[in-house]
């Protein structure tokens, strides 16, 4: 019997048995919370709370508050209401037995002629201050997104012009840039980066473009997404392609709860709930170990890959003015692949798991942060953020030559030639940050003010035992000989070591500006130091919007965005050589329909120049230099249903080009993430209060790869030949066409102590096309396209 057919089998049985549970009596629970005005955060007196299909409502007190008694056990939506306000409607809110589900809610101000429309909203749109490219996402589509796990990177992926890397990836490259071009921000501090195992050096030692595998945040923890795919304002900055917000959920100032997941790689334990009158408390912890994952698809060669999530939120409400949360994050991971990992019988020609690499990863990143809020006037409210991130990474890599017999099969291990320590890489960064805004509305005038200050401490190491070998190179790389078909990486020219401070600083005022009924514009700039280079940047930005009538508006962006050198480029290099910062001009411009509260379509045509493009001339050596430029382009189009009661989904399609220039005299390429056709469609379908079932289809052209000849027997060893790969034309062809089909079924049973519920999820179903990327071996000279197949997750999930 095959692994699919026994996988469904028990699947089956799993839910079969689930359906069985006996029903209780009914109970009852409670809603309460707090609605407040997005803009200024000011308590909304009045507004009007609804819970659909029924005749339980209540009204905000003078406070914003509110509380809705009786409310039989179950899965309702929401409506909050408020004249001079966008409706907003909320579904999926659990009322548990005996417990009081509490929230704070925030409402946008009706500002033009789109005020008509009852909108489906979710923080941050339909947001003057965000005309263009903004999508939100709550917690339950976070959840509902197949395929992902609850991993908010990987649900993401599906918003247009947004490339993945691959199913194995949990990174996104926005509209024609990289990875490491996005701004990351948890509850308004920034994060160096929000995934686990993007660890320096897995393929060459330096850094891998892919990004993370894993996301640092556990299912359900983020309880709002605000995602800007270009043209932001200019109160961020530092980084230069896309702005992510994600807020951390608040704890229950009600009552206490208590949820688990157990899956097949781990298990996620959250407390929810008041620690005092005035202070509540949220906290998770997750710990993933892949062992029984790779055992089951039968990938136990790659190693061993373990990490964990750890994370306490309080809030408290210091007075009716003051607002103060707490944070803390630790996310260790410890990835490791040693001689042991390998197995005998194992052909080499046929199975691109019994690569040569060996490695052995530890990392760590850490988040502590307070953020005050304070309301000064009925109109104006002073955000002040201290916090402390750092990311520590330690790195070994190794290399082994197996023993094969004639067919390519390894004989033995232990009989090849091994090393676990040939390069070793320490990455420390830490930052101490402080961030002070002000936010002002007048009568048609919203100003955003503020500064930011840190001081960042680099540790850096990067050492070459001996020298070594590299068997991938570029035809433009120096080589003594031209007929050296192999680059010598030397230690004198790969060994070096930082440990240096320095401060950075930002001003920026950005306006809000409500010139007619139809028109907003929103002009602001930005002032940027950084001080390991001593470079100093103004950055002026504009977006706005023109009402075509009260359900359509064109919407547009344009503005000059500057990019921190990545921290190790900068420890990297030799003394003296200063990088500057790289430079992108957004222009977009779009098109808005909301044809119903919760049914809108998008399209928007974009626009960017790039400057100063950090490249590396030669493989072998880290030395960089600010020669490349480039620019993208592109039109994204997308047709989205919010989360209803039983239906959510969305289609969208993405043309785009991105060229690349080193202006080393090869002229331009396709950059990496250049991907010029990607369509995507996510359907979920909840039938009643037990079943919820999830597709998501992606289909994108394959992304462009190194073209390369293959040389034979390159050390003239007749006994053991190695083959070397001359890349000859940097991204010269591409990879095949990707698709992946993710499904995902839940099943939901109320209980007497809460609810209990179940779930099956499945990544890459149709397990075709799926590739991410190329690694070539030296013993065989044959390329692999590595991809991952079904990607199985199941498993149950209780709160109580």
């Amino acid at each position: 019997m095959n692994f699919k057919k026994q996988l469904h089998i028990s699947i089956k049985a799993f839910f079969v048995s689930l359906i069985s549970i006996s029903a209780f009596a009914q109970i009852t629970g409670k809603l309460k919370g707090k609605i407040i005005d997005q803009i200024t955060k000011q308590p909304i007196i009045g507004a009007n709370i609804l819970l659909a299909s029924t005749s339980l409502g209540a009204a905000t007190d003078t406070s914003g508050v509110f509380e809705v008694n009786k409310i039989p056990a179950g899965n309702y939506a929401v409506t909050i209401s408020s004249i001079g306000y966008q409706t907003r409607k909320i579904a999926d809110i659990v009322i548990n037995p005996n417990k009081t589900y509490y929230s704070e809610f925030e409402l946008l101000e009706e500002t033009n002629k789109l005020q008509e429309v009852s909108v489906r909203m979710y923080k941050g749109e339909v947001n003057p201050l965000t005309p263009v490219s903004t999508f939100s996402m709550s917690r339950e589509e976070i959840f509902r997104n197949p395929g992902a796990q609850g991993d908010i990177m990987r649900a993401l992926a599906i918003l247009p012009g947004v490339t993945s890397s691959g199913s194995q990836f949990s990174a996104i490259a926005a509209r024609g840039q990289g990875t490491q071009d996005n701004i990351y921000m948890v509850d308004d501090m920034p994060m160096f980066t929000l995934a686990h195992l993007e660890a320096e050096g897995f393929n060459s030692g330096f850094n891998d473009p892919n990004g993370g595998r894993f996301s640092i945040f556990a299912p359900k923890i983020i309880d709002n997404v605000t995602f800007q795919n270009g043209g932001f304002d200019a109160t961020n900055g530092r980084r230069s392609s896309s702005y992510l917000s994600l807020g951390i959920k608040e704890g229950n100032k009600a009552s206490w709860s208590f949820s688990g997941q157990f899956d097949l790689l781990g298990a996620t334990l959250v407390a929810d709930g008041p620690l005092s009158k005035k202070t509540s408390v949220f906290a998770s912890a997750r710990y993933q170990n892949f062992a029984a994952l790779t055992n089951l698809l039968n990938v136990s060669s790659v190693g061993a890959i373990s990490f964990g999530d750890y994370l306490i939120k309080t809030t408290t409400e210091l007075s009716k003015k003051n607002k103060l949360s707490f944070i803390v994050m630790v996310n260790p991971e410890r990835p490791y692949r040693n001689i042991e990992d390998v197995s005998s019988g194992v052909n080499i020609n046929e199975d691109n798991s019994a690569g040569t690499l060996l490695f052995n990863h530890k990392g760590n990143k850490t988040l502590v942060g307070l953020n005050l809020r304070t309301l000064l006037s009925s109109s104006s409210y002073w955000k002040n953020v201290l916090y402390y991130r750092s990311s520590t990474v330690d790195n070994n890599f190794g290399r082994y030559t197996p023993s094969l017999d004639a067919e390519g099969n390894i004989i033995d291990p232990q009989f090849g030639h091994f090393e676990n320590d040939l390069r070793h890489i320490t990455n420390n960064q830490q930052e101490i940050g402080y961030r002070s805004i002000y936010t002002k509305r007048y009568n048609k005038l919203t100003l955003t003010a503020g500064v930011d200050a840190m001081v960042v401490n680099l540790e850096y190491e990067r050492r070459l035992k001996r020298t070594d070998t590299l068997f991938t190179f570029r035809s433009t790389d120096i080589r003594p000989n031209p007929n050296q078909y192999y680059q010598i990486v030397v230690p004198s020219l790969f060994n070096t070591a930082y440990n240096n401070s320095a401060f950075n600083g930002a001003g920026y005022v950005s306006l809000s500006w409500q010139l007619t009924d139809k028109i907003t514009l929103n002009p602001g700039v930005r002032l940027d130091y950084f001080g390991f280079n001593e470079a100093t940047h103004i950055s002026p930005r504009i977006s706005g919007s023109i009402a075509l009538d009260e359900k359509q508006s064109i919407n547009f962006a344009s503005g000059l965005y500057f990019q921190d050198i990545a921290y190790s480029d900068v420890a990297s290099q030799a003394i003296g050589n200063k990088l500057k910062n790289e430079e992108a001009f957004h222009n977009i411009l779009g098109y808005k329909i909301q044809f119903s509260p919760d049914l809108k379509f998008v399209a928007e045509g974009w626009h960017k120049q790039l400057f100063y493009m950090v490249v590396q001339p030669n493989r072998a050596q880290s030395q960089l230099n600010n020669d490349g430029d480039g620019y993208a382009y592109g039109a994204d189009f997308n047709l989205i249903k919010r989360l209803s009661r039983k239906y959510f989904g969305q289609v969208g399609y993405s043309y785009m080009v991105s060229k690349r220039n080193d202006n080393n005299g090869q002229g331009e390429y396709d950059y990496t993430f250049s991907v010029p056709h990607t369509f995507t469609a996510l359907a979920s379908y909840k039938p009643n209060d037990k079943w919820l079932f999830s597709a998501k289809f992606r289909y994108s052209t394959g992304r462009p790869t190194d073209e390369y000849i293959v040389h034979q027997n390159v050390l003239n060893n007749l006994q053991n030949p190695t083959y070397s790969q001359e890349i000859t034309a940097i991204n010269g062809k591409r990879l095949p066409d990707y698709m992946a089909l993710d499904v995902r079924v839940d099943y939901y049973k109320q209980m007497r102590s809460g609810t209990f519920s179940a779930f099956l999820d499945l990544a890459n179903f149709n397990q075709r096309f799926n590739v991410a990327n190329e690694i070539f071996v030296p013993q065989t000279g044959k390329v692999f396209n590595i991809g991952l197949g079904v990607f199985p997750t199941f498993g149950v999930r209780f709160e109580i």
